[in-house]
């Protein structure tokens, strides 16, 4: 295929899953880095096992790749540990290969009371993973501008879609319940407006700022629907499911934090309730006017959401949320 060329993804998730299709499908060869070796299957991708912490073993890989795209999420209570070696591989390798590098982020770089949020607005994250976020972007962005390295980023709000799994505020733990007509707790408030990024958007994005030229040195918001706070969105999705509106129960703080007593992860939750609290909105605005694309009408997003849920999948049993 003209124009094709060979771009290595970090990180076999959702997104990097997603991503790596999409860019299979176009016609390049992709290469999918895990430390398990796991990855989508096709014809076109190929999967590898290697600690993309390792900066030589990942240029190597990356050899002659157009691109390196950062796609890995360690679990919150590793992000300490984990983000800086990771993140200073793949900078690392991408200047080494002379490879664009492409990083997934998030929102958790801007000031708590900052919606609607923009790529322009300074950086002053209200917590410690946001403190993470934004030390990767600055040492990524001062590579850029001194020349050495070329790269972007894209930033999303909460995941959710298809293939989400586990993963999200709306991932399995909440979508299967909502598709059989049953009520499911939340956490944090269930009536603020809270952005909410497609999947399949999230991923389109980063193949975008992957492939064209405008998108170096600057970061990106993913093109994404106008705010809905979690009734309205499990309201709809309940309505498109068949059922009337939806029972939305907020889970108690207390209860989240007797659970973080037995989980690191949950316990990581609480510096980023601010996010369910108060309105969180992204504006994505620059996205779409700069690339010319937007966001996956609301009744498409959820027509494939619940369609990806087949028949075989069982809901989480009420009252285990």
């Amino acid at each position: 295929m003209k124009n094709s060329a060979t771009h290595v993804i970090v990180g076999a998730g959702p997104i990097g899953s997603g991503t790596a299709r999409r860019l299979a499908d176009a016609g390049h060869q992709v290469i999918v880095v895990t430390r398990s070796g796991s990855g989508p299957e096709h014809p076109g991708i190929e999967l590898v096992a290697a600690d993309a912490a390792d900066q030589a073993r990942l240029a190597k890989i990356a050899a002659g790749a157009h691109a390196i795209y950062n796609c890995a999420n360690p679990p919150y209570h590793r992000w300490a540990t984990d983000w800086p070696p990771l993140a200073a591989s793949l900078l690392g390798a991408a200047e080494a290969t002379g490879a664009r590098l492409v990083t997934m982020s998030n929102l958790y770089v801007y000031a708590a009371d900052s919606s609607p949020m923009r790529t322009t607005d300074p950086l002053d994250p209200p917590s410690k993973k946001g403190a993470i976020r934004a030390q990767m972007w600055a040492e990524a962005l001062a590579a850029h501008e001194a020349g050495t390295v070329r790269v972007t980023e894209a930033r999303a709000s909460d995941y959710y879609g298809p293939g989400l799994g586990q993963n999200g505020h709306l991932g399995d733990r909440v979508m299967p319940k909502l598709i059989a007509g049953q009520s499911v707790s939340v956490v944090g408030a269930s009536d603020v407006a809270h952005s909410w990024s497609y999947v399949d958007d999230v991923c389109d994005t980063l193949v975008v700022l992957g492939t064209d030229d405008r998108a170096l040195g600057l970061a990106w918001h993913v093109p994404t629907l106008p705010p809905m706070s979690v009734q309205q969105m499990a309201d709809e999705v309940s309505r498109v499911a068949g059922h009337g509106p939806a029972t939305v129960k907020p889970m108690p703080n207390l209860l989240l934090k007797v659970a973080g007593l037995f989980s690191k992860p949950i316990r990581e939750i609480g510096e980023m309730l601010y996010q369910f609290t108060a309105r969180f909105e992204l504006d994505s605005t620059d996205t779409t006017e700069t690339f010319g694309f937007e966001a996956t009408p609301l009744s498409e997003q959820i027509e494939a959401t619940i369609a990806s849920y087949d028949s075989s999948a069982q809901p989480v049993a009420v009252g285990t949320a």
